[in-house]
């Protein structure tokens, strides 16, 4: 039986929604109808943000050792729930439970668990001359989060945000919304006081933009896509409003002359289908010497070879469907994109992966001989699509890492640390791993140019839900 949802988490206590309409959540691997939550109004998004405001100076006046208890607890709520959570998201998303399990459901109790510490140890004043720097919470936070990695981004805004003092008005995604009814259970039970936690489910344009256009929300939390960002940012601007956002990317993953190839492809092919290239921060352009393209293409196929799709919950694979049936037509989309452009394709297609005819799968994709101003090699495609672009010098290697409107990640492999290390600080992008690095969830994430602005997790992150004040004194 699907899982039906009927109410709204508003100051502090579950509230019916008051329109019946709702929307369905399909399950990814089959297609299925997996639940129904309800469709939110401007009226309900309208009374949690003022449940927020009426909350906001009793949780900034809490001291932050307290607040850190209380997120400490939600970080160890989260870890006894993480089977049930890993489930979840497995059958919203597509993400093999074997991986959702310590991605999805681990890192945001890393995430609560980080900011509980921030909250007891930050440095909230410091003197600097003749004045008093004093750090405040900004205030009411609208935070609009994604499906790709739903509880992960809930995490990073509302953790933080919380650390800080604010008090939230969450509007999830609507596609893989489930986990975040689940968060809601947990802040309830865990007792935070009413109204400085909220959440309203439901569309952008409606739930959305109210609580972004609302005068009492101080500050927009956003991550989406770039089309989207520029629409809230459009909207907080009538308002001067805060605006951190974390948008798309397209992301290069540089191989230089003497790095390891058969290390670096199979890396590199394994971190732009991760999440059925359903992340942001993917390495989708892979961009190599020319003088070893067949080497990397017959690495790059045989790695691929190796990620077929299989069911996430039942299947083997590290590699599941995607999101909707949406998605799944607008990866095919830019599969026939690539090959109209001319690149060419070495192995997938718009042929479903056999015996997965069911469910949002895409077999995973290489195109070869790709020039960066194609469309395939621009726009991000948000499916298991990789694009090998060779190249001739390193110089020109850089350049194509650089000509892209994002700026969000990217990757260098070379022979050693230290040059790698050299051309990481020549990418114009807000991360960079060299040689595989993995992924820091305090390290701070975010982009340069369409890629965003501001920065989640770590003291950066906790950072950006802060007011400074200076006090001048004799």
């Amino acid at each position: 039986m699907p899982i039906v949802r009927d109410s709204f988490y508003i100051n502090g206590q579950w509230v019916k929604a008051k329109s019946s309409e709702t929307l369905s959540v399909t399950t990814s691997g089959t297609g299925e109808l997996y639940a129904t939550i309800p469709a939110g109004t401007v009226e309900e998004a309208n009374l949690a943000v003022e449940a927020a405001a009426a909350a906001f100076t009793s949780w900034a006046n809490t001291s932050p050792k307290e607040r850190g208890e209380l997120l400490m607890r939600i970080s160890e709520k989260l870890a006894e729930r993480s089977d049930e959570i890993a489930l979840t998201i497995a059958n919203e998303v597509g993400m093999p439970l074997m991986l959702a399990k310590g991605i999805q459901a681990g890192l945001p109790t890393m995430t609560f668990a980080d900011n509980a510490q921030r909250a007891g140890e930050y440095v909230w004043e410091e003197e600097v001359g003749n004045s008093t720097l004093v750090r405040e919470p900004v205030g009411v936070v609208a935070a609009i989060t994604p499906w790709n990695y739903p509880l992960h981004q809930i995490a990073n805004k509302v953790a933080a945000a919380l650390a800080a003092g604010c008090t939230v008005v969450l509007k999830p995604s609507e596609v893989a919304p489930i986990n975040a009814f689940i968060f809601a259970e947990i802040v309830d039970e865990v007792g935070l006081p009413k109204g400085v936690f909220n959440m309203v489910t439901g569309l952008g344009p409606v739930v959305g933009e109210a609580i972004v256009a609302h005068p009492k929300t101080d500050m927009v939390s956003f991550t989406g896509s770039t089309r989207a960002g520029k629409r809230v940012m459009q909207i907080a601007a009538e308002m001067v409003k805060r605006v951190s956002l974390e948008l798309g990317g397209k992301s290069a993953n540089v191989i230089l002359e003497g790095a390891d190839l058969t290390k670096a492809v199979g890396d590199g092919v394994f971190k732009c289908y991760l999440n059925s290239g359903q992340t942001c921060s993917a390495l989708t352009r892979m961009v190599v010497p020319r003088v070893h393209l067949s080497e990397v293409e017959d690495l790059a196929v045989a790695a691929a070879a190796g990620l077929m799709p299989a069911d996430p919950i039942t299947g083997a694979s590290l590699l599941g469907p995607l999101v909707s049936a949406a998605q799944q037509q607008r990866v095919r989309d830019y599969i026939n994109k690539g090959i109209d452009e001319g690149a060419r394709i070495i192995c997938g297609g718009v042929t479903p992966p056999e015996g997965l005819e069911q469910g949002y799968y895409v077999t995973p994709t290489i195109f070869s001989d790709v020039t960066n101003n194609m469309t395939i090699a621009q726009e991000e495609i948000f499916g298991p699509v990789l694009s090998i672009i060779p190249y001739d010098t390193e110089e020109e290697a850089i350049a194509i890492a650089n000509d892209s409107n994002y700026g969000l990640a990217g990757g260098v492999w070379a022979e050693s640390d230290e040059k790698a290390f050299e051309v990481a600080r020549k990418i114009r992008t807000g991360q960079v791993e060299i040689n595989g690095g993995s992924f820091n969830v305090v390290a701070p994430f975010g982009g340069y140019k369409q890629s965003g602005i501001g920065r989640e997790l770590g003291t950066y992150g906790f950072e950006e839900f802060l007011e400074v004040k200076a006090v001048q004194h004799n």
